[in-house]
């Protein structure tokens, strides 16, 4: 039975609607929340491994803004697409191709992976008047904090698309390996709160088209990061970073901070890589603020 979320009652005042659209060879699911004559739209792009799910405690903490939140390419209910590789030129390809069809106009958001995808996108081309990034990977995945880990999960996404199909995708969907992950994420000691955290893991973190999208997306996500388009991303942006970031250590956010021509940066205290989980509504006031 799933955990009951501390945030249920806030979302469940927002409306929200399920759509399709093409975009980027994929057959894009995606939600719209809010008011559809919202002063402020918002494209949010989740993270690694997630889907639309984890950004939805933000959303709760802005009903007066129209959020449009695809699933990202391979993740949730949005496929692959079938004739390209998910490097993140196709990530970023898919997102501009997306925003352009479902959300033109509207102030992007990123969070995690989605922080490298968002700010590809804006560098290359996309049209947005602001820019948001929630836990930036602003510093190479390798050489944070537990650098260690990170070179574990490659070896263990290796191993998940090169062992024998069942046995790779059973590893990679693997619930205790999810759980071991959560754990390592959340920074929170509400037990309630960590409860709910390891359940939305437990329900969505498994939720890949396939292990080959899963590998490739794992690549991508730890060969990049934003400081490479930072220097080129003219509109005002916002950087909303953790101070117990095991993926981007707060320096590495300080200095990410100078990459860009206009930005401002947020630093949230006792949290980790889960600002949308344990802190959404300091990050929706700092989200606010900067609209």
């Amino acid at each position: 039975m799933p955990v009951p979320s501390p945030y249920a009652a806030r979302l469940a005042r927002i409306p929200v609607r399920r759509e399709e659209i093409d975009a980027g060879g994929s057959r894009t699911a995606y939600w719209v929340y809010g008011p559809d004559d919202a002063a402020t739209t918002i494209l949010a792009v989740h993270g690694f491994r997630g889907d639309h799910h984890g950004l939805e405690p933000v959303v709760a903490h802005l009903p007066d803004v129209r959020v449009v939140m695809p699933d990202l390419p391979g993740f949730g209910e949005t496929p692959p697409p079938a004739d390209r590789r998910l490097d993140l030129d196709a990530f970023a390809d898919w997102l501009t191709a997306f925003a352009a069809a479902a959300a033109p106009g509207a102030a992007v958001l990123g969070h995690s992976f989605g922080s490298i995808v968002a700010a590809a996108a804006v560098a290359g081309g996309l049209p947005t008047p602001r820019l948001i990034l929630v836990n930036p990977i602003g510093a190479p995945a390798l050489e944070g904090p537990r650098g260690v880990l990170t070179r574990l999960a490659v070896f263990y996404y290796w191993a998940g698309a090169k062992l024998p199909a069942a046995l790779g995708t059973a590893l990679l969907r693997s619930p205790v390996i999810v759980r071991v992950m959560s754990m390592a994420m959340a920074k929170t000691r509400e037990r309630g709160l960590r409860r709910w955290i390891h359940d939305q893991h437990d329900r969505f973190f498994s939720g890949f088209s396939d292990r080959e999208a899963l590998h490739d997306a794992f690549v991508t996500s730890v060969s990049h990061d934003v400081r490479a388009y930072a220097p080129r991303i003219a509109q005002p942006t916002l950087l909303v970073a953790a101070d117990r970031d095991d993926i981007t250590p707060i320096e590495a956010e300080r200095a990410l901070r100078g990459m860009f021509p206009d930005a401002r940066l947020v630093e949230l205290a006792g949290v980790g890589h889960l600002i949308h989980y344990e802190k959404p509504a300091e990050a929706a006031e700092a989200i606010r603020s900067f609209l």
